[in-house]
């Protein structure tokens, strides 16, 4: 049997989610009643902020993944085939 419960949402949430949604060919109340199966099956939620560098951090990643792009690859270490051929690599 279904029912029909009424949640307020931000219009922008719903709108984004619902625009997601059709994306993936699926109506909106179909990624909501996977959630709340999810929510009451592990008695749990999760919120979770997405992480941010500081400054220093951000600069040596964005250093590296311009190496990366550029094909810098002396900027990288090789694979090892053991623990003592990395030692040797990072004492050269």
């Amino acid at each position: 049997m279904k029912t029909v419960i009424s949640v307020k949402v931000d219009k922008s949430v719903r709108d984004r989610a619902r625009k997601v949604a059709r994306k993936l060919g699926l109506p909106l109340s179909t990624v909501v009643n996977a959630q709340l199966r999810r929510f009451a099956a592990e008695e749990r939620i999760e919120f979770t902020v997405p992480l941010t560098p500081n400054a220093k951090t951000g600069a040596l990643l964005d250093e590296a993944l311009h190496d990366i792009r550029e094909g810098r690859e002396n900027k990288f270490s090789p694979a090892f085939d053991s623990a003592e051929d990395a030692v040797k690599w990072l004492h050269a």
